[in-house]
């Protein structure tokens, strides 16, 4: 075997741990207002994007990440006619939502512009002209203070961001406090979903806080999970509700939902899919019932 002779982006998990990703081009890397971007073509997950040292998407295996992040919630709600996105930048979110074809108004907030140009710019194949879609508003502001000053009312609502750590632009966007704003936002019927930390046994406590917090502002809340290759992780994953639960649905249920609404094209996403990423480990279980840890909006959840 040959000594590699590759530039290496390495993205650190933990203060002890990392992976490496072996890169072929350095394509951008800047500051915004709120956060390092770059943007970089690597050998075998090619184009990225990396906010603050890691990794949020990468073109190879994205659809697994956004497919996880959309779709559950979506077949999960009846009918979906209002929804709105936190964060999103990509425009991948866009992408899949407009899938589903009851939907008739997106309104995406994102703090930070300059990434979302950026995106437009360097990874067009992420929103494939959704940005432009007719159904879709996109305004640059706090999604918080937003949310706070709103009469409107969603039928689902996406948190796509950053992890909250405590200095981090998304913080408050996780805190109890924010949940009980987004669930005056929401319909009867309404639906939250949002990425949320590692299933790293290691890592556990994030995904557990944001449960944990979750459950103070809405009756059902459930994990689930897929694996990110890019991550180099199973990454956790949570649905808040006010009645509906993504449990009580069948495989079956989801496939014909699907079906009913043309929805084709998926390449991770279907009912035997949506059984298996709601089949949460034991380890995660347990780790949820013993973290005590609620993210207010003076009590940060502290963690790498």
């Amino acid at each position: 075997m040959t000594t590699p002779t590759w530039k290496w982006f390495i993205e650190y998990t933990h203060p002890t741990q990392a992976h490496m990703h072996g890169v072929e081009k350095f394509i951008y890397s800047g500051k915004t207002k709120y956060q390092v971007v770059e943007i970089i073509d690597t050998d075998f997950y090619g184009r990225c994007l990396v906010l603050d040292g890691k990794i949020q998407s990468s073109e190879y295996d994205e659809y697994i990440y956004h497919e996880t992040l959309i779709h559950p919630a979506l077949t999960l709600h009846p009918e979906p006619k209002s929804v709105m996105i936190v964060g999103g930048g990509e425009g991948a979110v866009l992408r899949e939502i407009l899938r589903h074809p009851s939907v008739e108004r997106i309104l995406m907030v994102d703090i930070d512009q300059e990434v979302v140009e950026l995106c437009k710019e360097y990874l067009p194949q992420w929103s494939q002209g959704a940005f432009d879609h007719h159904k879709v508003e996109v305004r640059f502001m706090d999604a918080r203070k937003y949310l706070e000053d709103t009469a409107e009312t969603f039928d689902v609502i996406y948190m796509d961001l950053p992890e909250p750590l405590d200095d981090g632009p998304a913080y408050l966007l996780f805190t109890q406090e924010f949940y009980q704003v987004v669930s005056k936002r929401l319909t009867d019927n309404g639906v939250i979903a949002l990425q949320a930390g590692s299933f790293n046994p290691r890592l556990l406590e994030c995904h557990a806080a944001v449960c944990n917090t979750l459950a103070t502002a809405f009756p059902v809340v459930c994990s689930y999970a897929s694996f990110i290759p890019s991550y180099d992780a199973t990454w956790g994953f949570a649905v808040a509700a006010k009645s509906l639960n993504p449990l009580a649905i069948s495989a079956e249920e989801v496939d014909k939902r699907l079906s009913d609404r043309k929805i084709t094209g998926l390449k991770y996403y279907d009912g035997e899919t949506h059984i298996s990423m709601f089949a949460v480990p034991k380890d995660v279980r347990t780790a949820k019932k013993e973290e005590k840890r609620i993210i207010a909006d003076d009590r940060p959840l502290i963690t790498y």
